[in-house]
């Protein structure tokens, strides 16, 4: 009677030690020597990728800017992996979602969602009260995780992406205040731990 094969085990087993180890996800200010791996998320995920100079900055020159990571546990070797990242801005009552990618291996596993939560709860902490974006008009994936928070459409910017050329889609949420408490208090229902400011 058929039962699972040896690669079905396998990938079953890999995927349950994924969903494990994220539920000791740590969400951290990123560190210079984790810049590689950030450019590999991100060009694993965008057609017009950030470059090395625009990260840097983000760590080293930017007073507004916050790159934050999600370190995963490492499992048999003990050391946490890089997973995700997220690049936002808080200036003054706004924050600004600039850039979110997870390593494809772990999409769809609430990576992504802790990251953004981890953003807003942060700049709801320091006295934001709106948070923007923008996204491709096709990103039908992104769009849905922000549909999760509430993010509402406040318009388009024509033709603002290349590789290929497509408009984005401006989406806001206003306030973000009990949207931090909303997704925090869920983030606890789960009993995923770790985020730091």
């Amino acid at each position: 009677m058929g039962g699972e094969s040896h690669g079905e085990r396998g990938a079953l087993s890999e995927m349950k030690s994924k969903i494990l180890g994220l539920s000791h996800l740590q969400i951290e200010p990123a560190r210079p020597g984790e810049i590689d791996r950030i450019l590999a998320i991100e060009r694993e995920s965008f057609s017009v990728p950030w470059t090395r100079k625009m990260f840097e900055a983000e760590v080293t020159g930017n007073p507004f800017g916050h790159l934050r990571v999600a370190r995963a546990p490492g499992g048999e070797t003990g050391e946490s992996r890089v997973v995700g990242f997220i690049c936002f801005w808080v200036v003054f009552e706004e924050v600004h979602l600039m850039d979110v990618a997870v390593e494809p291996a772990y999409r769809r596993l609430g990576v992504a969602r802790r990251l953004v939560s981890h953003a807003l709860a942060f700049g709801a902490a320091r006295g934001a009260r709106r948070a923007l974006l923008e996204v491709r008009i096709s990103n039908r994936a992104a769009q849905g995780l922000y549909a999760r928070f509430a993010f509402r459409e406040a318009g388009t910017r024509p033709k603002y992406y290349t590789n290929p050329v497509e408009d984005a889609r401006l989406l806001d949420l206003e306030p973000i205040q009990e949207q931090a408490e909303v997704m925090a208090e869920a983030r606890g229902n789960e009993g995923l731990i770790g985020t730091s400011g």
